[in-house]
């Protein structure tokens, strides 16, 4: 080849060279320039919310997911933004990735129920660690609340795992959310027994037991003319914390006290005529 043909050919690749470099050189220093910047403000965001989240008393399960929801979504936009320096057009771009999450979702309905779910029960806090509750029909103490089940131990020290879908969608009971509550009980005597003295002897005993409160004050009353009984109420109030060692107690001492008082707790019974037919 001419040697005057190869130096025009180079200077020619030189050119063209020089134009693209002209051309995306600038571009593709504010992408760097932008990717780098845009990871440092979502590291700090990151942080930032981590820091407001535990100052505002969320659950600590919540705060690692909500910082690094705030960190990727803010990457996202920084992608975004550096594809467009190179003239990319990313509204079909989020339109796919619009498609596809649509896809995905679907598929994962089940799980992003239960996703959304644990994250109502982390914010709202309807139960907490600790709590004994009465949940999807399953009564125990809270163990773990997470993002896609909540773990409960029973009384008598079964593990249950129920998806937390089943949990926000029913209803609740929550017995440790109150410090206060309330023993009901129905107690039965006899016909023939003096009532003023059944009452009286019930208030000595519900009374005498330091882990009653005063405030408000115990309810003791003729709730119904059964038939067998007549049954009384006896409704005193405790701690959250004594509830059922106060009425395992006091169902003990009722007994022992009505009896020693000369009051019966009768069984329930029938009366049964029997009326003979003349001629047979």
């Amino acid at each position: 080849m001419d040697p005057m043909q190869m130096g025009d050919g180079l200077e020619a690749a030189i050119e063209t060279l020089t134009g693209l470099v002209l051309q995306y050189g600038l571009s593709v220093i504010g992408a760097v320039v932008l990717l780098i910047v845009g990871r440092m403000f979502a590291g700090w965001s990151r942080k930032r919310v981590s820091k407001m989240l535990g100052k505002a008393g969320t659950d600590v399960s919540l705060i690692p997911f909500l910082s690094s929801l705030v960190y990727y979504l803010i990457l996202g936009v920084v992608v975004v933004a550096v594809l467009s320096l190179f003239g990319i057009e990313t509204t079909s771009l989020v339109a796919v990735f619009g498609a596809a999450g649509l896809a995905v979702g679907l598929a994962l309905q089940g799980t992003l129920s239960n996703f959304a779910a644990g994250v109502m029960l982390l914010v709202f806090r309807p139960i907490r660690v600790g709590d004994f509750v009465e949940v999807a029909g399953q009564a125990g103490t809270v163990v773990q609340i997470s993002i896609f089940d909540t773990i409960l131990n029973t009384g008598d020290n079964i593990r249950i795992t129920i998806p937390n879908s089943n949990i926000y969608g029913d209803i609740v009971k929550n017995y440790s959310a109150n410090p206060t509550r309330r023993i009901d009980l129905v107690i039965g005597i006899a016909y023939e027994d003096d009532i003023g003295q059944a009452i009286s002897i019930l208030e000595r005993v519900v009374k005498g037991d330091p882990r009653t409160l005063a405030e408000p004050a115990p309810t003791i009353a003729v709730a119904e003319l059964a038939d067998s009984s007549v049954n009384l109420v006896v409704r005193p109030w405790c701690n959250s914390g004594d509830y059922w060692a106060l009425r395992w107690d006091l169902m003990r001492a009722i007994k022992e006290q009505l009896e020693a008082g000369g009051c019966h707790i009768p069984f329930p019974q029938s009366d049964v005529h029997v009326i003979e037919m003349p001629g047979r």
